[in-house]
Parts: C-alpha cells; sequence; structure tokens
C-alpha cells in the first residue's frame, strides 16, 4: 500500500439497498419499544416520545459518526472500499431491558416515571460493563474459532430476524408476498430493477400501496411535533441510585452486557470473514459509549453493531447507508413522525428485507468458514433453537391467560413439565439451553470446531470456561448465583477432562489418522493429522 490516501468516497449508489435494510431494522426496534413502553408500562407520550425515541436517536447519532470515520480509517489501511458496520438498539438487549429491568419495576410500583429512571439508570451502568469487553475482547476473538462466532449469529439470524418475519409474511400475505418478490429478484437474485431503482425502497414501497388500498395503513399525524433531545442526568443519577439500592437488578444487567459485547465481538468477526477488518476493541468501546449517551439523553437501550454487515456488504455498501439511516431516524424522533410511519409502514411490507439480511449471513458464514466447521456452525445454531420455543411458549401461555382461560399452570410446574415430557416437548433441557444462548451457541461452536482441528487443550479450555459460567449462572440459568456444582456443570467438566487427557495417553496412531463416518461426507481428509493444542 501506497503513502497516499486512498480515496474512499462516504456515499455510492449501492448505499440505497443498504439504507433500506438497516433503516428497517432500526424503525421496526423503535416501533416496538415505543409501543411497549407506552401501552403496557403506561408511559405517556411525553416519556416516550419526549424522551426515549429522541435519546435513541442521540446514541444512533453518536456511534453512526464513530463508524464512518473508522470505515474511512478501515479503507486507508487497507486500501480498498470497505462497508462500514451497521450500528443501532440490540434487539436482544432491548427486550431484556423492557421485561427484565423496566416491566418489573413498573409492575411492581406502577410508577411509570420510576420504570424509565431505572432503565436509562441501567443503560448508564450496561454502557460502562459493555466498554470494559474492550479488555477481553482482543483475547477473545483471538482464541474463539470463527466458526463458534459465525455460528451463533447464524442461530439469532435464523429464528427472530429470519423465522419471524416471514411468519408475519404469511399471515398478510398480498402485501408481504408482493414485497418479498422485489427483494427475491433485486437482493437475492441480483437482477436490475427499471432504473436500477433500490430493491428495499420498491418492495417497502410496493407494500405500503397495497396496504393504503387495502385499508391496512392509516394516516395519524397526532404525533407530529418537535421533540429536542434533552440530557436527564438527574433523572439517570436517580436510576443509578436505585439500582445500588436494589443489587438483584444487576443479575440481569450484567449477564446481558457480557452478551452485549460478546454479540458486537461476533459481529466485528463477520464483517472480518466478509474481508473488512475493524478493531474489536474499539467498536466495543463506542457501543458502550454510545449506550451511555443515549442514557444520558433518556433512552435506556443499549446499542451494538449490528448483525448482518456481509448482507450490506454484498450490496456494495460504503458508510452512506450507515449515515442515511441515522439523519432520517434523527428526523423522524426529533420531528415525531414515527408514530406517523408506525401506522403508515406494515410490518409485512418491511419483513422480506429482513428476511434478506438473515438468509445473506447464513450463506456468508457457510463460504467464511472451513467446510468441515460447518458441524459447528450446525451445533452453534441449536442453542436458539430452544431460546425460540422458551419465547413462544411464554407467548402462548400468556395468549391463553388473556383469552380467558382460568386455572392455568405457569411454565416450570412440575405437573406441567411432566405432561410436556410424555409429548415428546423436553421443557426443562430447552429452558437450560435458552438461558445465555448465544454464549451457549458461541462454547459449543467453539468444542466442536477445535476438536475438529485437534486443538484439544483449546476446546478444553472451553469447557471449563462454560462450567465456570454455568456454576456461576451465566449460562443455563435464570440469574447469577453463587457457584452450583450442578448436573450441566459437572458434564462440561468430564468433557473438559477427557479432552484436555486423554491426547496425552492415546496412540498416536489414533491422533494422525481420521476415520470415515459411513453416510457422512468426507469433509475431512483422513491422512491430515491433528494439529494438537
Amino acid at each position: 500500500m501506497s503513502d497516499t490516501t486512498y480515496n474512499y468516497k462516504l456515499f455510492t449508489r449501492s448505499d440505497f439497498n443498504a439504507f433500506w435494510a438497516l433503516f428497517t431494522d432500526n424503525l421496526v426496534n423503535l416501533l416496538i419499544l415505543s409501543g411497549v413502553c407506552q401501552f403496557v408500562f403506561q408511559m405517556p407520550a411525553e416519556i416516550v416520545f419526549g424522551r426515549i425515541v429522541p435519546g435513541a436517536a442521540i446514541a444512533i447519532l453518536a456511534g453512526v459518526l464513530v463508524y464512518t470515520l473508522m470505515a474511512k480509517w478501515a479503507a486507508n489501511k487497507q486500501g480498498k472500499d470497505v462497508t462500514a458496520l451497521p450500528y443501532g438498539i440490540s434487539t436482544p438487549v432491548m427486550f431484556v431491558y423492557l421485561f427484565g429491568v423496566i416491566g418489573p419495576i413498573y409492575w411492581s410500583t406502577q410508577d411509570a416515571l420510576l420504570a424509565w429512571q431505572v432503565g436509562i439508570g441501567a443503560g448508564f451502568m450496561g454502557g460502562i460493563v459493555a466498554a470494559l469487553g474492550a479488555i477481553v475482547g482482543p483475547f477473545l476473538k483471538r482464541i474463539t474459532p470463527r466458526a463458534g462466532m459465525l455460528g451463533t449469529l447464524c442461530g439469532i439470524a435464523l429464528v427472530f430476524i429470519g423465522s419471524v418475519p416471514l411468519a408475519e409474511i404469511f399471515e398478510h400475505p398480498i402485501i408481504g408476498f408482493t414485497s418479498l418478490l422485489f427483494i427475491l429478484w433485486g437482493l437475492i437474485g441480483r437482477f436490475r430493477l427499471p432504473g436500477n431503482i433500490p430493491a428495499g425502497l420498491v418492495a417497502i414501497g410496493a407494500g405500503t400501496i397495497i396496504a393504503i388500498v387495502l385499508g391496512e395503513a392509516t394516516f395519524d399525524m397526532s404525533g407530529v411535533g418537535f421533540y429536542p433531545p434533552v440530557p436527564y442526568f438527574g433523572d439517570m443519577i436517580a436510576g443509578v441510585q436505585y439500582l445500588f439500592a436494589n443489587p438483584e437488578l444487576f443479575l440481569v444487567l450484567i449477564p446481558v452486557q457480557i452478551y452485549n459485547f460478546i454479540e458486537t465481538m461476533n459481529n466485528v468477526e463477520s464483517a472480518e470473514a466478509a474481508g473488512d477488518h475493524y478493531p474489536v476493541g474499539l467498536c466495543q468501546v463506542t457501543d458502550g459509549a454510545g449506550t451511555i449517551i443515549g442514557a444520558l439523553f433518556g433512552s435506556p437501550f443499549p446499542t451494538t453493531v449490528y448483525i448482518g454487515h456481509p448482507a450490506y456488504k454484498r450490496l456494495d455498501a460504503h458508510a452512506g447507508y450507515i449515515v442515511g439511516v441515522a439523519v432520517v431516524i434523527a428526523a423522524a424522533a426529533f420531528l415525531g413522525f414515527l408514530s406517523f410511519l408506525a401506522g403508515l409502514i406494515p410490518i409485512a411490507a418491511a419483513a422480506p428485507v429482513l428476511v434478506f439480511v438473515s438468509v445473506s449471513l447464513i450463506t456468508n458464514t457457510a463460504f467464511a468458514v472451513k467446510p468441515m466447521h460447518m458441524a459447528a456452525v450446525a451445533f452453534a445454531i441449536l442453542p436458539h433453537i430452544s431460546e425460540f420455543l422458551m419465547v413462544k411458549w411464554g407467548s402462548m401461555m400468556n395468549a391463553l391467560r388473556s383469552a380467558g382461560v382460568e386455572g392455568l399452570p405457569s411454565l416450570g410446574d412440575p405437573a406441567l413439565t411432566q405432561a410436556l415430557l410424555q409429548e415428546g416437548a423436553h421443557y426443562e433441557g430447552h429452558l437450560a439451553l435458552s438461558q445465555g444462548a448465544i454464549i451457549t451457541g458461541l462454547i459449543w461452536g467453539a468444542i466442536v470446531a477445535d476438536v475438529i482441528d485437534g486443538r484439544f487443550r483449546t476446546a478444553a479450555g472451553f469447557s471449563v470456561a462454560a462450567a465456570i459460567m454455568s456454576s456461576l449462572g451465566i449460562i443455563h440459568s435464570f440469574t447469577l448465583q453463587t457457584p452450583q456444582f450442578d448436573g450441566i456443570t459437572i458434564g462440561y467438566l468430564i468433557i473438559g477432562a477427557f479432552l484436555y487427557f486423554y491426547p496425552m495417553v492415546a496412540p498416536k496412531e489414533d491422533l494422525k489418522h481420521r476415520i470415515i463416518v459411513p453416510d457422512e461426507p468426507d469433509l475431512i481428509d483422513d491422512d491430515t493429522p491433528a494439529q494438537q493444542a
């Protein structure tokens, strides 16, 4: 690379398609959180649209500024065009903050203002924890196989980003199929539309037009106004004080923020697999700082590098798409257009864009890892299926109660658990797998990949780490706990002990040559010796 600065264009025409995908993701998150806060937690519109939404927009603006500069730096360093990292509110963590922090405070006190104060206090403290991930993030990235990091993202993409929006499409097929048609044609098939119009724009526009014709879109301008971002330092301090007075809330915050900085690490690895190299530690500090800034301006919800960089890379996006999203989201937040857009754009019109992001990430992973590591990717996906089942089982029980069914047992009731087991629904096993699913997926993906590569000591290290996390409740448990020596912890220790000690005494011939498994594709050369480590 020469000493001259690389001529990196921040904005290109290809940013338009990527803009619509990322804009949809951020918009859906903002619509969900505002709806839950307003209608479930009874927060007045002054808090929801006057504080939370503008605060979230400020957090997005701050992070996008850093990631735009980082993309320009990376392009200069690598001497080629790069795609800026997508950024926004973390979807899984958003739900944890809604129903693990804000919700319990509101339900126990019926005080919406206090629930919001505790929420932004939790956001501030959580941002600090997320930023501290920069200390261990580069080390974890160095020792963790790509298959583990990308595999656990594939699990999220498959069940939450792909299957849920696809179900929405099939619930509203006239709108959804029309939008999906243009995604298939322009983004997956990569055929041009007339005038080279961005397929994402056409998909959402066509779905919205059909929704208007069918009477499924509304024009509600009542929420339009001016909502300038204002710092709420006093309210944030009140929330932090409440947290320290009720430290059990940290049992929710700490594990979910560990998840958040690991999610950032995984998504940066995903970008690297697609060809763009970014410093993971700086990204984790940026996400933590963005969360802290958002909390100061009224938003409880953590921000993160988004899943799906390979999809935007495939669209040949630069940095313009994240700048466009930040500007439009900020304008919508500050001018109160969010409620208007919520009524105008049906979810079924936007859902196909999310399906594309899901499919693209999984496809890119298949090309980014060694073929024999696809077994590790598949293993890493499995815990997320359990998490999905637990979410839907809980939704089903809540729906039955809302429908007026009386005398229902709660999930976890021994009699119900036994009845589910008799029907082949292994509630206890799925519950254990669902707690900390992203970390569990990463751990198992790493173990499987390291075993395939013959890195037995490293695989043993991941097993022991899983045992420690399981014992403390970071994974396989609802909350943090004093160390427990339960069956799952013992199981991890058994695996770790075998992987560490057996290769020391195993016949060298057994470690030199692979065996061929009948009816399985021979992805591992049986003459390739294991790399003992």
